[in-house]
């Protein structure tokens, strides 16, 4: 067996970014920069009005002034102020030449063409040039995930359409007599699958497309043949189930009837030891346990990361763990490294604490779902008193 650390390094060596293309603004939302938005022009590109009000000069202040004319958003002043004048001028609008501050609105006294002006701070309520942004500055880097925010700094830039990561293909199989899919109707032995739907939502979640496949049954020629159908269509192709060393898992072996390289597969980890990795064809092909638990687990550990990189997005970003306070006492751990469901609550004070609930067998789906965290538990690590700090994951 080889570490979880050891066994992500492993994957991400053999994670190929995917191909780019270039598309409009709104299409890129949720997508990963391939190169760097640099801003066409300052921003704003000239001295702006903050409010509604006059533009002046602060050195006639206080003092009457004369309006001679108006300055609108998109429309420039045609002429220089001199001293004594003003111009009405609203928010956004360019300054006239000439004129160094604004006057609101609410402190003008206005009587035909003349204005009434208080003291006024040289430079109030003037916007300066370029004060949002200089022109060709670095707005957003390559490999930033596009949230509304960066979709609208990029339209600030003057970008109308940005290149970007493609979305990974991906095939999820799942498999067992034991399977029917949601709506069909079980027999009394069987459940329903809610891995293969769980972890194609996860994949979409995470940046990809995601294609479900299964259930299959446990034979070892259907499988073969669908793993052997689905690797030449999918960038990435996950195995859920049938990885453990059972009479009916048929994965593994059927890889490696195609003539796959198996990198890994065990990782010293619980739960979700089964899980494997291979490449047919140079596509990776990621084997996940078949028990929710462990399958979510397992995902949350591995194929984030590993669609992050094919995303091109910051593979690091998604493995950082939180300081957490523990609510009750946790054992003292075994040889392989422990991955507990949590909740997490914050105090008054701002301080974080997990809960590890009682229950956590790799079968239980209902406890994954309620559960924001996982508590990482090194190997053989001493019994964690309650309050004490741990390594948590969020989820």
């Amino acid at each position: 067996m080889i570490s979880v650390s050891e066994a992500r390094a492993i994957i991400l060596a053999n994670a190929a970014p995917c191909e780019s293309e270039t598309v409009e603004l709104r299409a890129a939302l949720g997508r990963a920069l391939r190169e760097d938005v640099r801003a066409f022009r300052a921003q704003p590109p000239f001295r702006a009005s903050a409010m509604d009000g006059y533009a002046l000069r602060a050195s006639d202040t206080p003092g009457v002034l004369r309006m001679i004319g108006e300055a609108g958003a998109g429309r420039a002043f045609g002429r220089q102020l001199r001293e004594g004048e003003c111009a009405r001028i609203f928010t956004g609008a360019p300054l006239p030449a000439g004129a160094d501050s604004v006057l609101i609105q609410e402190d003008a006294v206005r009587d035909g063409e003349l204005v009434t002006s208080l003291a006024v701070e040289l430079g109030r309520h003037v916007r300066s040039a370029g004060v949002d942004f200089a022109a060709d500055e670095v707005l957003l880097r390559a490999g930033a995930v596009l949230d509304a925010h960066a979709i609208a700094l990029a339209a600030a830039a003057g970008k109308a359409s940005l290149k970007i990561s493609l979305k990974p293909r991906v095939a999820v199989l799942s498999g067992g007599n034991e399977l029917v899919a949601p709506g069909q109707q079980p027999g009394d032995d069987q459940i329903f699958d809610s891995m293969g739907v769980g972890i194609a939502a996860l994949a979409e979640q995470w940046g990809a497309n995601a294609t479900r496949i299964g259930p299959l049954a446990d034979d070892a020629q259907e499988i073969a043949e669908a793993i052997a159908a689905a690797i030449p269509e999918h960038d990435l192709t996950i195995v859920v189930g049938g990885a453990s060393v059972g009479d009916h898992d048929h994965a593994r072996p059927a890889v490696r009837e195609l003539g796959g390289e198996l990198f890994f597969e065990k990782v010293a980890m619980r739960p979700g030891k089964p899980t494997w990795l291979a490449r047919v064809g140079g596509r990776l092909i990621l084997g996940l346990p078949g028990n929710p638990a462990s399958a979510f687990v397992c995902a949350r550990l591995f194929l984030r990361p590993l669609l992050d990189q094919m995303c091109s997005r910051d593979p690091g970003a998604s493995t950082r763990t939180l300081k957490a306070r523990v609510r009750t006492t946790l054992s003292a751990n075994g040889a392989r490294e422990t991955y507990m469901r949590a909740v997490l609550e914050t105090d008054e004070t701002g301080q974080t604490w997990a809960l590890a609930p009682a229950r956590q067998d790799s079968s239980l789906l209902s406890v994954f779902a309620n559960a924001q965290a996982l508590i990482v538990r090194a190997p053989d690590a001493a019994e964690a008193p309650a309050g004490a700090i741990v390594d948590v994951l969020p989820r």
